[in-house]
């Protein structure tokens, strides 16, 4: 059997969820489809597809295979392509996972540039406030804000974002200016957590050796970097956060900066990613680009 004929069969008949249909995609007997296939289970010792006399669809092993063989069929396609300057000549799937901020502000704005530059990328983008699985969710990199844990991936450090505190001029122009750290204790911090049930110590200020909380008011805990913006515009109270996600509502006077000389320690931003000996032209080249976009941004 020649596996590699056999996972370009299965993908095929996995797009369009019928053997029939794929064998006429690629000029073969329908039963010599289905063989193969067939075959390439018996070899894998799973079932790959669920198969009715309706239509086709993918088992759970099937669904991590199918995946999995789409990468290994494209770094092939970019193997054989590995000695020629065109850009043209770098394809495949690319999935990374990057906060929403850093999403929607710094990544997003230059992203046209690059897949205009290697138009045979496709690239899987997730964005959220939850921390994904990066090995078991198969993601090629992954840029993290804040202290990482050991996880025994590779992570390349890209800098630090600046800390700043911010409120609304609604909310300025009702409860007034905080001047010091003791001023705190009448003002509302909106609080942010991963997981609710959890609430931050306080407004978090860096004294140049040591973070140290200040107890504040407040009753609004929030787990979305979304919510946490759109509380404060709202007038609901100071947030900390990184300047570089505030920069347009600043500009345009919805936010204002206070207690300057009060700042949370910079947070570190980090690249992520499997430990792998050689990486794929495409991970590698999206890495260096990611890199040279974050280091705009970055101390």
């Amino acid at each position: 059997m020649d596996k590699i004929h056999a996972m370009q069969l299965f993908i095929r008949v996995a797009e369009l969820e019928s053997f029939s249909r794929a064998a006429d995609t690629l000029g073969l007997p329908k039963g010599s489809v289905s063989r193969q296939i067939q075959a390439l289970e018996n070899l894998l010792g799973t079932q790959l597809l669920h198969r009715t006399t309706r239509r086709v669809s993918l088992t759970q092993d099937g669904m991590v295979y199918y995946e999995r063989a789409k990468d290994l069929l494209a770094n092939l396609d970019e193997l054989d392509g590995l000695f020629q300057s065109d850009p043209t000549s770098i394809s495949g799937r690319l999935r990374v996972d990057m906060p929403v901020g850093v999403a929607r502000n710094l990544v997003i704005p230059k992203l046209p540039s690059f897949l205009q530059q290697y138009p045979g990328i496709e690239l899987e983008l997730s964005s959220s406030d939850r921390l994904v699985d990066v090995i078991r969710e198969g993601f090629d990199c992954v840029v993290r804000v804040g202290t990482l844990k050991d996880s025994g991936l590779i992570a390349r450090t890209l800098g630090k974002l600046s800390i700043i505190n911010c409120a609304s001029p609604d909310y300025l122009a009702r409860f007034g200016y905080p001047e010091n750290l003791d001023d705190l204790a009448s003002h509302a911090v909106i609080h942010y957590a991963v997981n609710l049930g959890t609430r931050p110590q306080g407004f978090e200020f860096f004294n140049g050796d040591t973070t140290l909380w200040v107890k504040t008011g407040g009753i609004l805990t929030v787990n979305s970097t979304e919510t946490y913006h759109a509380a404060c515009l709202a007038g609901l109270g100071i947030i900390q956060v990184p300047r570089v996600g505030v920069r347009e509502a600043l500009r345009a006077k919805k936010m204002v900066e206070i207690l300057p000389q009060y700042r949370a320690e910079p947070m570190p931003v980090s690249l992520i990613y499997p430990h792998r000996r050689n990486l794929s032209r495409r991970v590698h080249l999206f890495m260096e680009w990611l890199t040279g976009i974050m280091k705009a941004y970055v101390d």
